[in-house]
């Protein structure tokens, strides 16, 4: 009897070839039997996904490659070509399915400074050996390397080149003609704002204006008028205002294909043009890897058939780009790189093949070849705006407050004002000289401090402990008295040999003389039990229990990391595989314990004995999902006593009252106000969610004929309020949801609070402003947590805000 949980397999591949091995085959009888029919070759086939996204793909596409060709100072053909290339070329061979290739923003300063001294068909040569460099570092198989650059670099470089393409596209969009350098353009600018060209301005207002408003628009409306892309309607929009009202403005000009230029041999200094291929090579490979790796995380975080696409090979990307650099540089085309714009669209489209990437570079060339009557009405301030309000959008807030938070706003400032002052490659190499020296500087310093509390002293080490630090370590060390209690406190990630033998040497002596060592903290390869750690006991333990809460609440992140650290690498303490031996889970639980009882146990035996003592006082209730990929304690930071926590199936509370109610959850969100007085209570969802995905397939399951079913009965109210087109869909900041099931998570996390309101108890302490609401969702994929915010009002609906450090919960209404 075969296991409904295991699934069945198809013929073996190797029967299947024992089958066919012999041209003939026999019946028992012996008689020969006619040689199967060969098979039918598998028709080519294209999912409807794949379909409509890669026209909403095409969409963007369009107007943004004629706006950086426009940029660059190329013909306006270039951006088409590469455009297309980059759609078919990239599309087929890339490592990477859905990331969509072509003319790249980033790719603007480096290309428009080759066009001016060396000319485009030198360009065009140039684009060539790019491509051919890809290759063979593609063949080199060195595409992770690329990863290894400090973000703060990539994100200081984008941002350089984005400074750089709006400052100089401010002129077109003023009326006038960019020049060659950003000072210059600066210097300009000036002159053009006295003499502004009316229609010019007019027709880039309008179109920044539709670029800003058009995915603004509130309610049902704005949601199915936002399927078109707001860059087609903001150069549409201007386009049709300028043919209607009969302005006089510079429009789009494209010549005849038979005039294009294609590639000449490069002309000019050998020094020179190896410089441009080294950069354009550069910005082209890393921008595409890097483009692949964000495109994998938004597959990661679909759900479905849609998430069943491979993650990328990016070898094969960097090969893949090779190619359509040298086809694009070939037929006169611009360099071609992955471009993050559209290739989030043609995920966040559905698409689910490299199909779809390949369908729009068809797309542009039917355009290129059919609609270049249509294009020649565009006008060319039009498309400067649009390149100028993608510039702008490459110094990304996010970015800079991310590089703060890791202490790399330094290296960021460099590669930014270099690339705008000096150039892309003199900018990079002066951001990867900083990031280096910022790195060394790191190593090199420890801080390392010594203060006595309570008889207790306390030798407290920041930072890298190298042989460098060796000497003040020493020094810090013998001021413990002899016979003293000491606690090293180690905080870093990284410990050499030289550091590790003085502290052992020095624990070593120490205890001979009758005194005691403790070292916490995470080093790798530094236990507890080696270093003879004892329980605490005289002026050590009297003076934790004096400051009660304070001192256990000090070492919660240590005791946070010293739960989770056996699974850091995917193993336990005791270095067996987790998910390999024959040992059974009984077995693996009861070796959790143990490395409890070992490692955690003596750090929160004072603060659990004070709670024994006093009693729980929690002040937040935490009412979240059963998934056992949300551990509460981990994503909120929480120690014991801090969190009382309900658990059940899609985090979920049943109305009072209701027929088939559950009276668990009610009696403890009941203990939870009325006894412990809480000061909060927060619903969390989280992605993925297999309640939510229970509800879409089946509704309440088995007609509420199980437990489960009925359970999930309580869940309806969301799944209703999904549906109703009446209502403002909850959303996440910054992105649309993955997919229905995140819709559905984000909108029972709401629901759940509206559930939670009619109870009389949250009801009574809500009056009373003694209780807060609040929503949370967790994206298990991405590690994110994201609050509920409160509405702007009720044609926005209610947005959950990503949570990029420690912020106070704000309460949603």
């Amino acid at each position: 009897m075969s296991s409904a949980c295991v699934p069945t397999h198809p013929e073996s591949p190797g029967l299947a070839r024992a089958g066919a091995a012999s041209p003939r085959s026999t019946t028992a009888t012996g008689r020969p039997q006619s040689p199967p029919a060969p098979p039918r070759r598998r028709r080519f086939r294209v999912e409807s996904a794949d379909l409509s996204a890669s026209v909403a793909v095409f969409l963007i596409a369009l107007p943004l490659s004629l706006g950086i060709a426009l940029a660059t100072g190329a013909p306006l053909q270039a951006g088409l070509v590469a455009a297309a290339v980059g759609g078919l070329v990239a599309g087929r061979l890339g490592g990477c399915p859905l990331q969509v290739s072509g003319p790249a923003a980033g790719l603007t300063v480096v290309t428009a400074d080759l066009i001016h001294r060396y000319g485009w068909r030198t360009t065009c040569g140039i684009t060539v050996l790019a491509g051919l460099a890809q290759l063979g570092l593609g063949c080199l198989r060195v595409a992770r390397t690329a990863l290894a650059v400090s973000p703060a670099v990539v994100h200081g470089m984008l941002a350089g080149i984005g400074v750089t393409i709006a400052v100089a596209q401010l002129h077109i969009v003023l009326g006038g003609n960019p020049q060659s350098s950003v000072l210059a353009n600066v210097r300009a600018l000036p002159a053009q704002l006295a003499h502004l060209h009316p229609a010019a301005v007019a027709m880039s207002t309008l179109t920044l204006a539709l670029l800003l408003g058009w995915p603004r628009i509130p309610g049902a409306p704005g949601r199915r008028l936002r399927t078109v892309p707001a860059a087609l309607v903001a150069v549409t929009g201007a386009t049709a205002t300028a043919l209607l009202t009969g302005l006089t403005l510079p429009r789009v000009d494209l010549p005849s294909w038979s005039s294009h230029a294609l590639a000449g041999l490069p002309e000019g200094p050998v020094l020179g043009v190896a410089a441009a291929v080294l950069t354009t090579t550069l910005v082209c490979s890393v921008q595409s890897l890097l483009g692949a790796v964000a495109v994998d995380k938004l597959v990661a975080g679909r759900t479905g058939p849609q998430s069943r696409v491979g993650r990328s090979d990016l070898d094969r990307e960097l090969l893949g780009q090779g190619a359509a650099n040298i086809v694009s540089g070939a037929l006169g085309g611009l360099p071609v790189a992955g471009v993050a714009v559209r290739s989030s669209a043609n995920v966040r489209s559905g698409a689910v093949s490299r199909n779809s990437t390949m369908l729009h570079g068809v797309l542009v060339v039917v355009a290129a070849l059919l609609m270049v009557p249509l294009l020649d009405l565009i006008p060319l301030a039009s498309l400067a705006a649009l390149v100028m309000a993608v510039g702008i959008q490459m110094v990304s807030l996010h970015h800079i407050r991310t590089v703060t938070r890791h202490r790399e706003v330094l290296v960021y400032a460099v590669t930014t004002l270099g690339v705008v002052l000096l150039g892309v490659l003199e900018g990079v190499v002066l951001g990867v000289a900083v990031a280096v020296a910022l790195a060394l500087h790191r190593l090199a310093r420890t801080r390392i401090t010594h203060e006595e509390k309570g008889g207790v002293h306390y030798i407290h080490v920041r930072g890298q402990l190298t042989f460098l630090a060796v000497p003040r370590l020493s020094r810090a060390l013998h001021l413990v008295p002899q016979g003293a209690h000491a606690v090293v406190e180690l905080d870093g990630s990284f410990m050499d040999h030289a550091a590790y033998e003085s502290l052992q040497d020095w624990r070593k002596a120490h205890t001979a003389q009758g005194g005691s060592a403790e070292l916490t903290g995470c080093r790798a390869g530094i236990r507890s039990p080696e270093y003879g750690h004892r329980p605490e006991h005289g002026p050590r333990a009297q003076h934790r229990a004096g400051h009660g809460h304070r001192a256990g609440h000090s070492h919660r992140a240590g005791l946070v990391r010293s739960g989770l650290a056996r699974w850091a690498d995917g193993r336990p303490a005791d270095g067996t595989p987790v998910d390999g031996g024959p040992v059974g889970s009984g077995h693996e639980l009861a070796r959790g314990i143990s490395a409890f009882q070992r490692e955690t146990a003596p750090l929160v035996r004072d603060e659990l004995a004070r709670l024994a003592r006093e009693g729980q006082r929690p002040s937040q209730l935490f009412l979240t999902c059963a998934d056992s990929r949300l551990v509460t304690s981990m994503i909120t930071s929480s120690g014991p006593g801090d969190l009382f926590v309900v658990r059940n199936v899609g985090n979920l509370v049943p109305l009072p009252g209701e027929e088939n109610g559950d009276d668990s959850v009610a009696a403890a969100i009941e203990y939870a106000v009325d006894v412990l007085k809480v000061r909060s209570i927060t619903v969390c969802g989280h992605s993925g969610c297999g309640a939510m995905q229970a509800l879409l397939t089946s509704g309440s399951g088995e007609e509420g004929t199980t437990p489960l079913g009925r359970w999930l009965r309580h869940g309806e109210p969301s799944l209703a309020r999904v549906a109703d087109d009446s209502r403002p869909w909850v959303r996440l900041a910054g992105r649309a949801p993955a997919d229905e099931v995140e819709q559905l998570c984000l909108t029972n996390v709401v629901q759940q609070l509206e559930h939670l309101r009619a109870h009389d108890s949250v009801a009574r302490a809500l009056a009373a402003g003694a209780l807060e609401l609040h929503g949370m969702y967790f994206h298990v994929g991405e590690a994110q947590a994201y609050l509920l915010g409160r509405p702007e009002g009720d044609e926005e609906g209610a947005v959950f805000e990503g949570v990029p450090g420690a912020e106070e919960l704000r309460s949603p209404a």
